[in-house]
C-alpha cells in the first residue's frame, strides 16, 4: 500500500488534493513547474516540495507512485514521456487530468511496456474537496488500484465511499466524462428553472428564498443547487456576470460518444449547444433567420447597435 505519494501539478486541484492526503497522514513528495505553486506548499506538515521533476522521482521510495493533475493535452503527455524515462518497473503512473478515456487506454499499453503500471483517475469535487473529499473513478488492473487504495481513501468523502474502480484502463476517464455530460444537463435544467421564475415578474418571485426552500425535502436538491442558493442570496439580479459559458472537452466528448454509441442523449447534447450558443457561436445562425423571415414575409429585421 502506498505511504508516500508523488504529486506533479499543484493548481487549485493539485495542490488541495496534496494538502488533503497529508492531513489524513500519508506523506506527499510534490513538484510543480511553476515556482508559487511550490512554495505555496512549502510549509504543509507531510509535504517535501521538490524542485524538479527528477527530484520527485529520486525522493519517493520504491515501487513509486506518481499521480498527474495536469491539464489534458501536451502538459500531461510531455510529463508522461518524460516519467516513463525515470522511473523503474513496478512503479505506478496515476493520470488525474480530464483526459479523453482513449487516450487514457493508449497510455496504459505505452507505458506497460516499459513495465510501468496506470491508473486513469476521473476525480470531481473541485474547490471543495480539500474540506468535503473528492469523487474518484479510477481505471486500471486490480493489483495497481489496490496498491494506491491508501490514497483513494484519503482523498475520498470518507474511506468508504466516495471512490471506485470502474474498471480496465479508461474505464476510470470514461465514467468521469459521463458524469460531466450529466453536470451539464442538471446545471442547464436550473438555469432555466429559474430563468422561468425571474421572467414572471407580475408574481414578484424571490428566487433567492425559493432556491433556499428547494434545497430541503424536494426532489430535486442537490450540492449544485446548494452552491446555487449560496449565490443568489447574495446576488439574485446576477446582472454584472456576463452570460458567456465556456464548455470543457468532455462534454464534447460525450456528445461525440453518443453519437457513436446510437445512445440517445438528448439533455447532455442540448446543454452543450446552449453553451456554445453563449459564446456568441448561434449569432449567424439568428442573423440569417432573421434575413430569412425578412426575405419571404417581409419582417422587420433589427439592426446592430
Amino acid at each position: 500500500m502506498t505511504s508516500t505519494l508523488g504529486m506533479v501539478g499543484l493548481g487549485r486541484m493539485g495542490g488541495n488534493m496534496s494538502r488533503r492526503i497529508a492531513r489524513a497522514g500519508l506523506h506527499v513528495v510534490a513538484w510543480d513547474r511553476a515556482p508559487e505553486a511550490r512554495a505555496a506548499l512549502a510549509d504543509e506538515p507531510r509535504v517535501v516540495v521538490a524542485e524538479t521533476l527528477e527530484a520527485l522521482v529520486d525522493a519517493l521510495p520504491a515501487p513509486r507512485s506518481v499521480w498527474l493533475m495536469l491539464p489534458a493535452g501536451a502538459p500531461t503527455e510531455d510529463t508522461l514521456k518524460g516519467l516513463a524515462g525515470l522511473l523503474s518497473r513496478g512503479d505506478t503512473v496515476i493520470d488525474g487530468a480530464n483526459a479523453m478515456y482513449k487516450d487514457s487506454q493508449r497510455h496504459a499499453v505505452e507505458l506497460a511496456a516499459k513495465g510501468l503500471r496506470f491508473v486513469d483517475a476521473g476525480v470531481s469535487g473541485g474547490v471543495w474537496g480539500l474540506d468535503n473529499g473528492y469523487g474518484l473513478m479510477v481505471g486500471g488492473e486490480a493489483g495497481a488500484v489496490r496498491d494506491i487504495e491508501t490514497v483513494l481513501k484519503a482523498l475520498a468523502p470518507s474511506p468508504g465511499r466516495g471512490w471506485v474502480h470502474c474498471g480496465k484502463a479508461g474505464a476510470g476517464h470514461y465514467a468521469k466524462m459521463v458524469h460531466n455530460g450529466i453536470e451539464y444537463g442538471m446545471m442547464q435544467a436550473y438555469a432555466e428553472g429559474f430563468a422561468l421564475m425571474r421572467a414572471k415578474e407580475e408574481l414578484g418571485l424571490d428566487v433567492a428564498k425559493i432556491a433556499e426552500a428547494w434545497r430541503h425535502g424536494t426532489v430535486i436538491r442537490s450540492w449544485l443547487l446548494d452552491l446555487t442558493a449560496e449565490f443568489l442570496a447574495e446576488d439574485a439580479t446576477l446582472e454584472a456576470i456576463a452570460p458567456f459559458v465556456a464548455d470543457s472537452g468532455e462534454g464534447r466528448w460525450t456528445a461525440v460518444e453518443s453519437i457513436d454509441l446510437g445512445v440517445p442523449t438528448p439533455v447532455m447534447t442540448v446543454a452543450l449547444m446552449e453553451r456554445f450558443a453563449s459564446q456568441g457561436r448561434a449569432d449567424y445562425t439568428n442573423r440569417l433567420l432573421a434575413r430569412m423571415r425578412h426575405a419571404f414575409g417581409g419582417h422587420a429585421v433589427k439592426s446592430k447597435g
